[in-house]
């Protein structure tokens, strides 16, 4: 039996007619979605399918429709009788991870996720945050530069995504600041990210109280698969540590490619990526070009991958 981890992708990931593919050919996501319209009280299958970009860009739309898209996918590989060894989340792909490990229902988790999306947009003033992604510099180079920020600006190291690939989160002052102090302190590139706050900073603290009472109503169990958490970069069963785990990842980095590499301690055959786009597969790339990777986004990805899961070689 073939090793495989299950990876699930972040916001970002969004575009507009994603997981159509699968929708349209199967009966079981079709039903998936009509639970999701009914489950938050809204047309999520419209805004994913024919809706405007903006609208679905917004955090309260992409964060459920990337967590369905992702569970539409996993569902056909569970449906093939594949069971991943663990799973990993980028953010807010973490909830699809725990989703898929068993340690949340989907009904449970697209309200909370739709609150998170909310809660993160109303922690930090519209516009005024930001984030920027760093090439070329390793954490400890960004960290000793970002001491040189002006006290009146906030910014800190969001994502640790691959070598020589960091995401930096704060306020829009401080990242424009930042661009200048970083090139000159070696960064290749300072690229800004569209996105619509500045996610995994100590400025979405304020979101913190309240999503940690959302939280409290959710029903989590101990997963059934290890998650390999943002924050810790190590696996997580217990569903105590989930919780307190969650709570801490709104303003803690992610920590990506310390959890890939943990895992691939565990000698993976493949990292699948499961849901809409192959971000997380470049990324594991960049980690280590060996490692075969495959992204299940539609039915040609979906049968290149079980063609190969079914092969005789294991490679």
């Amino acid at each position: 039996m073939k090793k495989v981890a299950f990876m699930f992708p972040g916001q970002g990931s969004q575009t507009v007619g994603m997981g159509k593919d699968f929708f349209d050919t199967y009966a079981d996501v079709k039903e998936l979605y009509q639970t999701a319209n009914s489950v938050l009280n809204k047309n999520l299958m419209q805004l994913m399918f024919d809706g405007l970009t903006e609208e679905l860009t917004e955090t309260e739309n992409a964060q459920p429709a990337l967590l369905l898209s992702s569970i539409a996918a996993f569902t056909l590989l569970q449906n093939e009788g594949i069971k991943p060894m663990m799973t990993v989340g980028h953010s807010l792909g973490e909830y699809s991870a725990l989703v898929a490990s068993g340690a949340l229902t989907l009904e449970e988790a697209l309200p909370l996720v739709a609150t998170r999306g909310r809660l993160m947009e109303q922690a930090f003033p519209k516009g005024k945050g930001t984030m920027a992604a760093v090439l070329g510099m390793k954490e400890a180079e960004i960290k000793e530069a970002l001491t040189n920020i002006s006290d009146d600006e906030v910014v800190d190291i969001a994502n640790l995504n691959c070598p020589g690939q960091i995401v930096i989160s704060g306020s829009r002052g401080g990242i424009e600041e930042a661009e200048t102090i970083l090139k000159q302190a070696g960064a290749r590139r300072v690229l800004p990210l569209n996105v619509s706050g500045p996610f995994h900073s100590r400025l979405m603290k304020p979101a913190n109280e309240e999503f940690a009472a959302s939280l409290q109503e959710v029903t989590l169990q101990d997963a059934i698969i290890p998650v390999y958490a943002n924050v810790s970069a190590n696996a997580v069963t217990d569903k105590e540590a989930i919780k307190q785990l969650l709570i801490e990842q709104l303003y803690s980095p992610v920590r990506f490619e310390e959890s890939i590499r943990n895992m691939m301690e565990q000698e993976v055959d493949a990292f699948v990526e499961v849901g809409t786009g192959n971000v997380l597969s470049g990324l594991v790339k960049k980690i280590d070009r060996k490692t075969k990777t495959f992204s299940v986004q539609d039915e040609k990805s979906l049968q290149a991958f079980l063609e190969w899961y079914k092969g005789e070689e294991s490679s």
